[in-house]
């Protein structure tokens, strides 16, 4: 494997990470600024207001979106092993 080989492997490992990572991330940060205009609005400061919907949130996008990354990450990993094949 050569040098260019290595970053562009490493390259692609990262754009999977936040491809993989983005569904929840972005629906942890929707619900919790909801949550916080909410509780700004109607002066609730309950701390653990903000868990629970946003548990639940990352669970039911999760729910969803497990299928499509372990597609993704099979596709990766037959990559690798074609990569790991080649003499």
């Amino acid at each position: 494997m050569t040098g260019a080989e290595t970053l562009d492997f490493a390259r692609e490992s990262i754009y999977l990470l936040i491809v993989l990572s983005a569904p929840t991330m972005l629906t942890a940060l929707v619900v919790g600024v909801v949550i916080g205009l909410l509780q700004a609005l109607t002066q609730i400061q309950e701390m653990t207001l903000v868990f629970v919907p946003k548990i639940l949130a990352i669970f039911v996008v999760l729910l969803f979106a497990l299928p499509v990354a372990g597609e993704a990450m099979s596709t990766y990993m037959n990559n690798i092993a074609v990569r790991i094949a080649q003499p």
